[in-house]
């Protein structure tokens, strides 16, 4: 099994797939392979579909569900050299609509977290609509104050974009990179290198509860909250798409759902 778990690692490897893609992928065609016990060699449908059923008998969710397809699928092609089609769909995913703060909202989970640094993190990531994974990974030559822009390095799909900061933060990251070189982080842990994702997911969700605002907010709410504000705010959608680095602009589109004046103008009829 190992033999095809480097074979899978390198044909990513090779195609520059993100380091969380790899280790995604691996995961999940180690828990198939696992399941499927030997034969690895051979590419099995019917087995593939049993194996996703019982995923689904367990209460995974779908998109959990098409993960797995995916890495199964890559690794039946590229490592395997399967070349007859996989005749299985990926599951039907249910349509959501994200979790948005208010304006106000955002003010008072701010107001509720007095570490300086800390606050720092959170203000950036909604007034630049960036992932967790972007805050954390933000380096000190990657922020241009004079020019009020973050360049994103190696963000999702390991695409580049530049997105916007506003004025007003820029004493506060003054003060906190004073000392710091071009190649530091901007956020640094209290034992040196970069703070792990769920440091800055736990930052939020105790503002969160401390705020004691009752929506089912994530860190990655903030990023929402960027993008229905600036829609709101009557900024063209392909610039939006282009701050928050969306490759089809259908993805934007959902934000549309939750900021639509027309719909709250409407008056119900009770």
């Amino acid at each position: 099994m190992e033999v095809y778990l480097k074979k899978l690692e390198d044909e990513l490897r090779l195609r520059n797939y993100s380091r969380q893609t790899i280790k995604s992928y691996l995961r999940c065609v180690t828990e198939y392979l696992c399941a499927k016990q030997n034969n690895f060699g051979l590419v099995d449908i019917d087995f593939i579909k049993q194996y996703l059923l019982s995923k689904i008998d367990v209460g995974m969710s779908s998109q959990s569900i098409n993960q797995r397809l995916q890495a199964i699928n890559f690794f039946c092609w590229n490592v395997l050299k399967f070349n007859s089609k996989i005749d299985i769909k990926f599951a039907k995913t249910p349509s959501k609509l994200p979790i948005v703060l208010s304006r106000d909202e955002i003010q008072l989970i701010l107001k509720t977290i007095t570490n300086e640094k800390h606050n720092l993190i959170v203000a950036i990531a909604y007034a630049g609509g960036l992932r967790v994974s972007e805050i954390i990974n933000l380096k000190v030559k990657d922020i241009n104050l004079a020019e009020l822009t973050i360049h994103i390095k190696n963000a999702k799909g390991n695409k580049d974009r530049i997105t916007i900061l506003p004025e007003k933060l820029i004493k506060n990251i003054e003060k906190l990179i004073s000392n710091k070189n071009l190649n530091d982080f901007v956020f640094e842990s209290e034992r040196g290198g970069k703070l792990t994702e769920r440091t800055a997911q736990k930052i939020f969700e105790i503002a969160l509860k401390k705020s004691g605002i009752q929506k089912d907010a994530t860190f990655h709410s903030l990023r929402h909250s960027f993008a229905t504000h600036l829609l709101e705010n009557g900024v063209d959608i392909r610039y939006v798409q282009e701050l928050l680095g969306h490759q089809n602009i259908r993805t934007t589109q959902i934000y549309t759902h939750v900021t639509n004046p027309s719909l709250k103008n409407i008056k119900s009829p009770l």
